[in-house]
């Protein structure tokens, strides 16, 4: 894949002010990931951060140093020698792997008050660490995921705010995410892979250095619809979203069969691919990914960056997570917070 500006990006001297990682459920893996990526942080080079939520749900998990702050401003000097943690709400008893009400209740402040510190410019961006959504349900969060909450607390629509899933030899774009796989034809309209196309362009060059952009658009029946023989909706939809998109002078392609996009050759052609689905990008990504992959949502006014991966309750508290798409989170959020700035913000 063509390569961008965020190697020089990530050699810059900048100083950004640090992250903020809410820790998310605190019977999930969360704590854990955040826990090892600060033991690894000079190995992985990662920037300055600090945990947003219950300290305790990492002393039930970690030996290792903890420094509790009253303001993101404290973390930068701590960060050497301790891990960060701003404390805002007690989760009660916490037993990794057994979430409850109480825990849900601060995952959801943790991320509150996260969202807030990244809006007034204490912390360079956000990177959220994996919730139970259905605990989170229980104690009146509405959205389908963290993707929305953060983007409604920005003031962006849904529309406008992009989730792309990143690793380091693929970027895909769900248009349609959490929605039955029977409604995804429905809801398909050329005005929203319009605007999920535009956004993403944009965001590829606001977070990556990408100057100019390539997209692939893949369509929703098997084959790109055979002409109309397999569904209409590539002639009726998204080929006309694409030519108009093309005719604004955007670099972008399609649609295309999806069962052609993903192998090495076709993903060196393009930096982002635009799926009609959630599974339909999320099954290339964490196929070549799993581990590494990374949530990113563009069209926002902060960096929102996330681990790909849930809260693995199953394995919580026994020390098996594996911190590696946590650790390409903070590195992501550090890449394109100095592509920011190079860019003019």
């Amino acid at each position: 894949m063509r390569s961008s500006t965020i190697t020089d990006a990530a050699a810059s001297p900048t100083v950004l002010a640090p992250f903020a990682i809410p820790l998310g459920d605190p019977a999930g893996i969360g704590p854990e990931i955040v826990a090892k990526s600060w033991v690894m942080r000079d190995a992985r080079g990662l920037p300055p951060f600090f945990a947003v939520g219950d300290i305790a749900s990492l002393r039930a998990i970690w030996a290792g140093p903890l420094a509790p702050i009253s303001t993101p401003q404290e973390a930068a000097a701590a960060f050497g020698a301790a891990l960060p943690c701003l404390h805002i709400a007690d989760a009660g008893e916490i037993v990794p792997g057994q979430p409850g009400t109480d825990g849900a209740r601060a995952a959801f402040q943790a991320l509150e008050v996260a969202v807030g510190l990244a809006r007034s410019g204490s912390a360079a961006g956000i990177i959220t660490a994996p919730v139970g959504k259905e605990q989170l349900y229980g104690v009146g969060f509405t959205h389908p995921g963290q993707t929305e909450f953060v983007a409604e607390r920005c003031g962006v629509s849904p529309q406008n705010a992009v989730m792309m899933l990143a690793g380091p030899s693929l970027k895909v774009v769900p248009v349609t995410i959490h929605i039955p796989l029977a409604d995804v034809a429905s809801v398909l309209t050329i005005d929203l892979i319009r605007a999920r196309a535009l956004t993403t362009a944009k965001g590829l060059q606001r977070n990556f250095g990408i100057a100019r952009p390539r997209l692939v658009v893949a369509g929703l029946n098997p084959h790109a619809g055979e002409g109309g023989a397999l569904g209409r909706e590539e002639i009726d939809i998204i080929r006309p979203a694409v030519e108009s998109l093309r005719e604004e002078g955007l670099d972008i392609v399609g649609p295309l069969a999806a069962d052609g996009l993903f192998h090495s050759r076709a993903r060196e052609t393009y930096d982002v691919a635009l799926c009609m689905y959630h599974d339909q990008a999320l099954i290339p990504l964490k196929t070549l990914h799993f581990d590494d992959g990374v949530n990113i949502t563009l069209g926002l006014p902060i960096i929102r960056t996330s681990p790909d991966h849930g809260t693995a309750f199953g394995i919580a508290g026994t020390d098996s997570a594996n911190p590696g798409a946590m650790i390409a989170a903070i590195r992501m959020a550090a890449d394109a917070a100095r592509a920011r700035l190079a860019y003019g913000g």
